[in-house]
């Protein structure tokens, strides 16, 4: 029996991975330059890649379902999404 995947989810799905990789990898760097400046520095670029992936995996997601989900739904989500975004770059 063979499953066929949306193509939505297959897109998504790749994104997270691609995403944990950055955030794997980025994190076993740190660890090998052994500097604090560094890690900062690897730290913030990586702060671009958390939200940039929540937003684009968000809109496969919506774009797929669009026809299923209100629009007051979406407007709500998207509102969830800034958010989350702007609470995470306040100092």
């Amino acid at each position: 029996m063979m499953t066929i995947i949306e193509k939505s989810v297959l897109a998504m799905v790749i994104l997270r991975v691609l995403s944990g990789s950055i955030e794997v990898s980025a994190g076993l760097l740190m660890l090998k330059l052994n500097n604090l400046e560094k890690a900062f520095y690897i730290n913030t670029m990586l702060a671009l890649v958390g939200p940039t992936a929540l937003i684009v995996t968000t809109a496969i997601a919506l774009f797929g379902l669009a026809d299923k989900i209100p629009v007051t739904r979406i407007i709500c989500l998207f509102t969830g999404i800034t958010l989350i975004i702007i609470s995470s770059h306040i100092k």
